[in-house]
């Protein structure tokens, strides 16, 4: 079911990206190509707020009861193959194929291929990396945990302490302390490590009472970046109320799929959406705006739609089946034997 949600989360950002964030490649402004349907895909921007939920979750889940080359293996194999081969198309795409739509360097690729740009103030290559960011800062706070000990009541005190004080830390304009703590999304993480806490003991008070601060926050701190972020990109105003009933349905969703019957529900077509769903991220942008450019006053706009998501699909599937399928798990056990090998000599 976290599969079907993250593939679900993936879709939203890509209707997000074709049908409300304003862009060229209609050769008209969006909202004149779908006057209606641009305002709720507009909402589907909150499939990044879904997607960290989940990750608060899953990432929690995968450093539980493990040690940290099998933790750090698992995560950079899972990030970078697929990575690796979506910067270069990318740049390939914007650099060569569809000329002066952006100015690609190769000094950009290469911080790019780090996937910490931002960092370094580099711009994305594609804008949607910028999520990955984020993520990864997340993975090293918890590889950082881990070195403490990763148990229930350090769980419980870290999911509570830590969004907290990245809302004092962004309240009092500490920039630095604001970018290590994730200010701007860190409850949203916090939540999913509650819900994965509660899927382990459903009558956790202290869980209950995370899960619920971690919700309060999200909707008062990435509630209101959201909103700035949407009025700018789309020109859709959302009310406060909106917004905070959407942000509350991610972390509603995930607990559905975790907590409830739900969880034991297996079906082999989720996984398979599931899969696709990181390459699809990683080049839905720039390579359906491409097709769309394409296609755009040649077919209604609907098929033009449809076509450029059916080939973003097509595109995130050879991506698994010949990247990530073959290389991740080969990539997995040469950083873990690498890792273990090097603290045996240390």
């Amino acid at each position: 079911m976290l599969d079907g949600l993250r593939f679900t989360a993936a879709l939203g950002v890509v209707f997000f990206h074709f049908t409300a964030k304003q862009h060229q490649a209609w050769g008209r402004p969006v909202d004149d190509v779908f006057p209606t349907l641009h305002v709720p895909t507009a909402l589907g921007y909150y499939g990044v707020h879904l997607f960290f939920v989940i990750s608060g979750f899953v990432i929690l889940m995968t450093a539980w009861g493990k040690d940290l080359p099998s933790y750090v293996s698992s995560r950079v194999s899972r990030l970078y193959p697929a990575y690796l081969v979506a910067v270069p198309a990318a740049a390939l795409l914007l650099g060569v194929i569809w000329l002066k739509q952006k100015e690609i360097t190769l000094e950009q690729v290469a911080v790019n291929l780090t996937m910490m740009q931002g960092a370094f103030g580099v711009d994305h290559i594609d804008g949607v990396y910028w999520t990955l960011w984020v993520e990864l800062r997340f993975y090293v706070l918890i590889a950082i945990f881990m070195l403490v000990g990763v148990t229930r009541q350090r769980v419980l005190a870290f999911a509570a302490l830590w969004p907290t004080a990245a809302a004092l830390a962004r309240t009092a304009n500490e920039r630095l302390v604001s970018e290590a703590l994730i200010a701007d999304y860190a409850p949203l993480f916090a939540g999913g490590m509650a819900i994965y806490l509660l899927t382990r003991d459903r009558r956790d008070r202290a869980a209950w009472a995370v899960l619920a601060l971690s919700a309060m926050l999200a909707v008062v701190v990435p509630g209101e970046h959201s909103q700035a972020i949407l009025k700018s990109s789309t020109g859709v105003s959302f009310s406060d109320s909106t917004t905070a009933v959407v942000i509350l349905c991610c972390f509603g969703a995930v607990a559905i799929a975790t907590l409830t019957p739900l969880a034991r529900v297996h079906l082999r077509w989720l996984t398979v959406l599931g899969l696709l769903t990181y390459p699809l991220y990683l080049v839905h942008q720039w390579w359906g705006w491409w097709v769309i450019h394409l296609l755009s006053g040649k077919l209604p706009d609907l098929i033009v739609l449809a076509i450029a998501i059916g080939f973003v699909v097509c595109f995130a599937a050879l991506i698994y089946r010949f990247v990530e399928r073959p290389v991740a798990p080969r990539a997995r056990r040469a950083i873990e034997k690498s890792l273990r090998l090097g603290a045996g000599r240390s």
